[in-house]
């Protein structure tokens, strides 16, 4: 059956969504219009900047509406008049009154497989659990946090061993966006089965704040590297050596030691190496504050401080 062209806005905002909205460009559906999260300061200048989401839209000339709030903003809709709006990592509460508004409802394009990890970090959360699988699912947004009804998911997806949450995201986002279009075209069709969440298998997955990053180097050595590669590259994990902040990226390795020592420091010829409950991580690359990411040896090699003074993390306002 021949798809019927319906009229789309999409909304998303990080570089994750780009691929979904540019899925749905090339596509035979009418994007009509775009919304985003406002302009925010980034870079080292801190100057406003578009999201990738409205760069991605003006580049091709469509109408983007950038509005703080959905529940300020009740009509931001009226004039596209869309069919539907397809959701990727928006990150703006979608007030109940909107949620009906377009024939076919708000479709989220979700990446978890549901009910795992509903919520704002559901990448992120799956690797520090230890989660061997992942994927996508899309649904009908409804009143409760990611708990409307699935229409489609993809098939399970492999985390690698020492991935990091951005390269897991990169490897689902054209997945996703492949997913979201499929899941439009067979409502445009009237071929889309929504089907309820399961009630077993339900976890939550709440954004991480900068102050989460921070590392508890007396976790297990696996707690702590599964960690480090969730917070990487957003919002970075980060620990604290003789009151110096460091970001620290995704480690090299982690070796099981019993001997080890949390937060102790060990720098060789050619490695550094923090220890955990249970072993060490060798550290790849770090960076300190004001300055630009380098292999640790050099950070080490270069520091001033006492390399033995890293920080536990006794509280959240030890900084």
């Amino acid at each position: 059956m021949a798809v019927r062209p319906v009229r789309v806005v999409f909304a998303g905002t990080p570089d994750v969504a780009v691929p979904s909205l540019r899925a749905l460009i090339d596509s035979d559906h009418d994007v009509v219009g775009v919304i985003s999260r406002p302009d925010a300061r980034a870079g080292r200048g801190r100057a406003l900047q578009p999201s990738p989401v409205s760069v991605a839209a003006q580049e091709v000339g469509l109408q983007v509406r950038t509005p703080a709030s959905l529940i300020e903003e009740p009509n931001v809709l009226d004039d596209w008049q869309p069919d539907v709006v397809a959701v990727v990592a928006y990150g703006v509460l979608i007030p109940t009154g909107l949620i009906d508004t377009p024939p076919f409802g708000w479709i989220n394009a979700h990446f978890s497989l549901l009910p795992a990890w509903r919520g704002a970090a559901p990448v992120q959360r799956a690797i520090a659990n230890g989660d061997e699988l992942t994927g996508v699912t899309t649904f009908r947004i409804d009143e409760g946090l990611d708990t409307g009804p699935i229409l489609m998911e993809s098939e399970p997806i492999h985390i690698g061993e020492r991935e990091d949450s951005g390269s897991l995201l990169s490897r689902l986002a054209p997945i996703g966006a492949d997913l979201l279009l499929r899941t439009i075209d067979d409502l445009a069709t009237g071929n889309a089965d929504a089907t309820p969440q399961s009630e077993q298998g339900v976890s939550l997955a709440p954004r991480i704040t900068t102050d989460d990053a921070r590392i508890r180097w007396n976790m297990s050595v696996h707690a702590v590297d599964r960690w480090i590669r969730a917070c990487t590259p957003a919002p970075g994990a980060w620990t604290v050596v003789d009151g110096e902040r460091l970001r620290v990226g995704v480690p090299e390795a982690a070796v099981i030691d019993a001997s080890a020592r949390p937060g102790r420091i060990d720098v060789g010829k050619s490695s550094v190496q923090i220890g955990c409950d249970g072993g060490y991580l060798v550290l790849g690359d770090v960076q300190p504050t004001g300055k630009k990411a380098m292999p640790a040896r050099d950070w080490a090699r270069g520091f001033r401080g006492d390399l033995t003074a890293i920080s536990l993390q006794s509280s959240r306002t030890d900084r």
